[in-house]
């Protein structure tokens, strides 16, 4: 007795040219970028792309001016008080300067780069745009 199984996947490995791919599960071959398999359930899955995140290279130049990157990765509040700490930390890298010689200025650099990797390391809190729903009854 000689049994068959339909629905399993080939045993060699197909191949059609170069505008098919096999399927990951079957082995079916399907037209290059195809959203899904029709002999199994494999569907292709969306890849992750940049659009909609903040870039933190960006968040780092632009916090030159002290709060600015924070802002643009979505974290208004703080980028607002880092901006504001940086009138006390001008202070007294000023007075810094004047009691070492101008060496006290070195002080504000220090700040510029806690504010920097502070905005390097934080996650995104920009808030992904919903569809419109249109009227819920």
């Amino acid at each position: 007795m000689n049994v068959e199984y339909t629905d399993a996947p080939p045993t060699e490995q197909q191949s059609g040219g170069a505008n098919t791919m096999p399927c990951p599960y079957c082995g079916n071959l399907l037209p290059k970028g195809a959203p899904k398999c029709n002999c199994c359930d494999w569907t292709r899955q969306e890849t992750e792309t940049a659009e909609g995140k903040a870039s933190d290279a960006v968040a780092v130049l632009l916090s030159i001016i002290p709060g600015l990157g924070h802002i643009y990765k979505g974290h208004k509040l703080a980028g607002f008080l880092w901006m504001v700490g940086a009138v006390p930390a001008g202070i007294f890298v000023l007075l810094a300067a004047f009691a070492s010689a101008g060496f006290g200025v070195g002080l504000f650099f220090i700040y510029l780069i806690a504010v920097m990797l502070h905005a390097y390391a934080i996650d995104d809190w920009a808030v992904p745009v919903k569809d419109d729903e249109g009227e819920q009854y």
